[in-house]
C-alpha cells in the first residue's frame, strides 16, 4: 500500500506540474526538506499570496512550518492532515501529502488542463489591480449613500417652502426693534469674548501641561538609562542555574531523539501487528472450514456403517438353526469391534 501511494502521489504531483522529479527511493529514509518543498508549493499552488515563512533550518522551525501548513488547510481547503506523520517525512508522510494533491488533481480535471495552467503572474496582477480598486469602491458607496440622504432632506425642505415663504415674509415686512437688536448683539459679544478668555485658558493650561511633560520626559529618560545599564550588567553576569539548565537541555534533546525513534518503531511494530492478526484470521477461518468438512465426512461415515451393521443382522437371524446363541453373539462383538475402529481411523 505504501508503494502504491507513493506511485500515485508522483504521477499527481508530475500531472499538477511539479519542476522536480519525485521517484520512490526519496522516501524510503526521512526527508524533510523534500516534504517541506512539496508541502509550499501545494499550499502556494492553492493560493499564491499565503505567507508561510520557508524556513526548516532548526526544529523550532520545522514545527512552526507543520503547525502552519495544517492550519492552512484545515482553514482554507478543509483538509484535515496529521502532524505527527508530516513530521516523520517518510512513507506515512506521503498519505497526508496526497489529501492535497488529490483535490487539486480533481479540481484540474474538472475545470480542465488549460484553465489549471494559467500563469501565476496573470492571477498576482489580477488580485493585485482588485486591490486597488476596493478603496475607490467603498467611497463611491459611501458617496452614493450620502447622495441618496441629501436628497430625501432635499425633497423634506422643498415641501416645507410654503410654510415658511410666508414665516419670513412676515419677518422681513415686521420693522426692526433697536433694543432687541442691541440685546442680541451684546449677547453675542459676551459670547465670543467668553470663548476667547477660554482659549486664552486652554493656551496657558497647554504651556502648564508642556512643561509637565517635559519633566515627566526627563525622568523616564533617566530611568531608561539606569535599566539599560542593569540589563548590561546582568547580560554579563552568567546565572548559577546555566549550567543545570544546559545540562537538563542536553537530556532534553536525547529524550527528544529516544521518543522520535520510539514512535517510529511503535507505528511500525502496529503495522506487524496488524498484518499478524490479519493472518491468524485467515488461518483460524481455513482451520474451522477444514473442521466442518471432517465433520461432514464423519456423520456419513456413521451412518454408511450403521446401514452396513442393519445388514449383517438381518443375516445372523437367517442363520440362527445353525449356530448357538453365543456364536451369535460373538460375531456381534467382532463387528461392533471392527465399526468403532473404522470409525476411529476415520
Amino acid at each position: 500500500p505504501a508503494r502504491a501511494c507513493v506511485s500515485d502521489f508522483t504521477e499527481m504531483m508530475r500531472a499538477l506540474g511539479y519542476p522536480r522529479l519525485i521517484s520512490m527511493e526519496n522516501f524510503h529514509t526521512p526527508n524533510f526538506m523534500l516534504v517541506s518543498e512539496v508541502l509550499l508549493w501545494l499550499v502556494r499552488r492553492y493560493e499564491p499570496q499565503t505567507d508561510i515563512p520557508p524556513d526548516v533550518e532548526t526544529e523550532q522551525d520545522r514545527v512552526f512550518f507543520i503547525k502552519a501548513v495544517a492550519q492552512f488547510m484545515a482553514t482554507k481547503a478543509h483538509i484535515k492532515l496529521n502532524t505527527k506523520k508530516l513530521y516523520q517525512a517518510d512513507g506515512y508522510a506521503v498519505r497526508e501529502l496526497l489529501k492535497v494533491t488529490s483535490v487539486l488533481y480533481s479540481a484540474m480535471n474538472t475545470k480542465g488542463v488549460e484553465r489549471a495552467d494559467v500563469s501565476e503572474e496573470d492571477s498576482s496582477k489580477f488580485k493585485f489591480d482588485l486591490g486597488s480598486k476596493i478603496a475607490d469602491l467603498k467611497a463611491a458607496r459611501q458617496l452614493a449613500s450620502e447622495i441618496t440622504s441629501k436628497g430625501v432632506s432635499l425633497y423634506d425642505l422643498l415641501g416645507k417652502e410654503v410654510e415658511l415663504r410666508e414665516a419670513r415674509t412676515k419677518s422681513i415686512a415686521r420693522p426692526l426693534e433697536i433694543n432687541e437688536a442691541e440685546k442680541v448683539m451684546k449677547i453675542a459679544i459676551d459670547c465670543v469674548l467668553e470663548q476667547v478668555q477660554k482659549t486664552k485658558d486652554m493656551l496657558n493650561n497647554v504651556a502648564l501641561d508642556e512643561a509637565n511633560l517635559e519633566a515627566k520626559i526627563e525622568k523616564r529618560k533617566l530611568e531608561l538609562e539606569r535599566s539599560q545599564k542593569r540589563l548590561q550588567t546582568l547580560q554579563s553576569v552568567r546565572p548559577a542555574f546555566m549550567d543545570e539548565y544546559e545540562k537538563i537541555e542536553e537530556q532534553l534533546q536525547k529524550q527528544y531523539s529516544t521518543y522520535l525513534e520510539r514512535f517510529r518503531n511503535l507505528t511500525y511494530l502496529e503495522q506487524l501487528l496488524e498484518d499478524h492478526r490479519r493472518a491468524e484470521q485467515e488461518i483460524f477461518e481455513e482451520a474451522a472450514n477444514v473442521l466442518r468438512l471432517m465433520q461432514n465426512r464423519l456423520k456419513e461415515e456413521e451412518q454408511h456403517l450403521l446401514k452396513s451393521g442393519d445388514n449383517d443382522d438381518s443375516d445372523i437371524e437367517i442363520q440362527e438353526d445353525e449356530g448357538s446363541d453365543s456364536e451369535v453373539e460373538d460375531r456381534q462383538m467382532m463387528k461392533q469391534r471392527t465399526a468403532t475402529e473404522t470409525l476411529l481411523r476415520g
